[in-house]
């Protein structure tokens, strides 16, 4: 029997699928697939810190001011040219009233000869289309007395002149249209950056600005610090020149701020320009403007020196070249300071380590420690 058996063919058997098997297949190609759209999803970004959105908000500021000082210059540079156009359009009206008078002559020369049998009919209809044309015939400039080849070439030269004063205004009415589209796009990118700093500032929690807000007192804080720093170098530099100056050794206007001096003239215009930026205290911050209800930062520092008689470009970028640049242990009252590396604001000092400034929008002309921003350079305008 035992050899029979180990002969016999072994009976086949049928594997059904266990419903556990199924399942865990399925649930593994679910995961499979849900793994696949999540990496395909963008992950949602993280909330930035107070601490970011502070150093956001106020490099979005910084970057408004830069294009304030842009829309300022295309703004300046559009009058100038609507003025030169405007004086072109004048002078091209003129060339071409004196033209007509000379059209006129031409034509009243032309008429008295065609009465007197001395142009032909074709003559005259030919001077009818082109005066210059007609009175370029050979025969007929032989006729001219001295009084008609005068009006000719006054005719010749009015022509040339208003030609000439057309093509002009045609290419600064072309330049003009340029600096209009720079204006555009420079009061389009202000308000751009304007409303992202404010979008930002509105997503934050009651807490988040409480703290954004303890930040800004620190900074303000650090500022204070450094400016009473400098206040007591001041302090100490007046006292040790007017020691001097009582040895004997000093000299008269001599201001003993820093190691820098100031000559009474200096000393005289400084002190009208601080008495204007100090009756502007409180007035809003508005990009573009330049008084007298309003001002952004150059607008304000060109108005108060031309209170005391010196014109300032309109830019920072061009007020930081005029004068005489000065170091900041060397700052006298009336000095311009200039911020950031892209030079794009600017305050006035009036000494301790203070300015008067036109902050930014939403705030007012003020007095703050010139050490609130980083510190570009400074100049001595007059």
């Amino acid at each position: 029997m035992s050899a029979l058996a180990s002969h016999r063919k072994a009976r086949s058997r049928t594997v059904k699928t266990s419903p556990a098997v199924g399942f865990t297949t399925a649930a593994l190609a679910s995961v499979s697939l849900l793994s696949t759209q999540s990496a395909d999803a963008s992950p949602a970004e993280p909330k930035p810190s107070v601490e970011e959105v502070q150093k956001k908000v106020d490099d979005l500021y910084r970057q408004a001011g830069t294009a304030t000082e842009n829309y300022n210059k295309a703004k300046e540079s559009t009058d100038e040219k609507r003025r030169e156009v405007d004086k072109l359009l004048d002078d091209t009206a003129k060339r071409t009233d004196k033209l007509n008078e000379s059209r006129r002559a031409l034509g009243s020369f032309a008429a008295a000869q065609y009465r007197t049998g001395a142009v032909t009919p074709t003559a005259a209809l030919l001077f009818a289309d082109s005066p210059e044309s007609y009175f370029d015939q050979t025969q007929l400039m032989s006729r001219m007395t001295d009084r008609q080849r005068v009006a000719v070439t006054d005719y010749e030269t009015e022509q040339a002149a208003a030609a000439k004063q057309r093509a002009r205004a045609t290419k600064s009415l072309e330049s003009l249209t340029d600096s209009q589209e720079a204006l555009r796009t420079s009061k389009q990118e202000v308000q751009t950056k304007l409303a992202e700093a404010r979008s930002l500032l509105s997503k934050l929690t009651a807490e988040e600005k409480a703290r954004l807000a303890a930040l800004e007192r620190e900074k303000q804080e650090e500022a204070r610090r450094k400016a009473q720093e400098k206040a007591e170098a001041e302090a100490r530099a007046r006292a040790e020149a007017a020691r001097k100056k009582k040895e004997g050794g000093g000299q008269d206007g001599d201001t003993g701020t820093g190691s820098g001096s100031a000559d009474g003239s200096y000393t005289a215009k400084a002190d009208k320009v601080l008495a204007f930026a100090r009756a502007q205290m409180g007035k809003p911050y508005v990009w573009g403007a330049t008084g007298p209800s309003s001002y952004d930062c150059s607008g304000l520092t060109q108005a108060a020196w031309k209170a005391a008689g010196v014109d300032l470009p309109r830019t920072t970028w061009d007020q930081v070249k005029v004068g005489k640049r000065v170091e900041t242990k060397d700052l006298l009252p009336g000095d311009l300071v200039f911020f950031y590396d892209d030079i794009s604001h600017v305050g006035i000092y009036i000494g301790n380590g203070k300015m008067i400034h036109a902050p930014k929008p939403g705030a007012n002309v003020r007095e703050e420690s010139i050490y609130y921003m980083p510190i570009y350079g400074s100049v001595r305008p007059a």
